[in-house]
């Protein structure tokens, strides 16, 4: 069993910045692709970032160029750097860890963190 502890989030400014973190228990996380999602008020969860085991990372257009995925294998954690936060990126963030086991994935996610945008 894993489990993923998210901190960080919180009320910032337009035009402000923000740090999340998932830290993620047990000894799976170096091989796991780890991803960030939102989920708005009345919308559907969206993705915004992943990073792969190797460091690869991708964004949705929407965050592309504000915000930073990285990850620190020692720590066991990911992190979600925002800048140049909007009023539309009020939302729960939850992490999300992937992996697979013979051949069968599966995924783990935070329990969510408050991220609210407005002056």
């Amino acid at each position: 069993q894993v489990q993923l502890v998210q901190s960080g989030g919180g009320l910032v400014q337009p035009g402000g910045s923000l740090r999340l973190s998932c830290a993620a228990s047990g000894s799976i996380f170096s091989s796991s692709v780890m991803g960030w999602y939102r989920q708005a008020p009345g919308k559907q969860r969206e993705w915004v970032a992943t990073i792969s085991s190797g460091g690869i990372t991708n964004y949705a257009d929407s965050v592309k160029g504000r915000f930073t995925i990285s990850r620190d294998n020692a720590k066991n954690t990911v992190y979600l750097q925002m800048n140049s936060l909007k009023p539309e990126d009020t939302a729960v963030y939850y992490c999300k860890l992937s992996n697979s086991r013979l051949g069968r994935p599966y995924d783990y996610w935070g329990q969510g963190t408050q991220v609210t945008v407005s002056s």
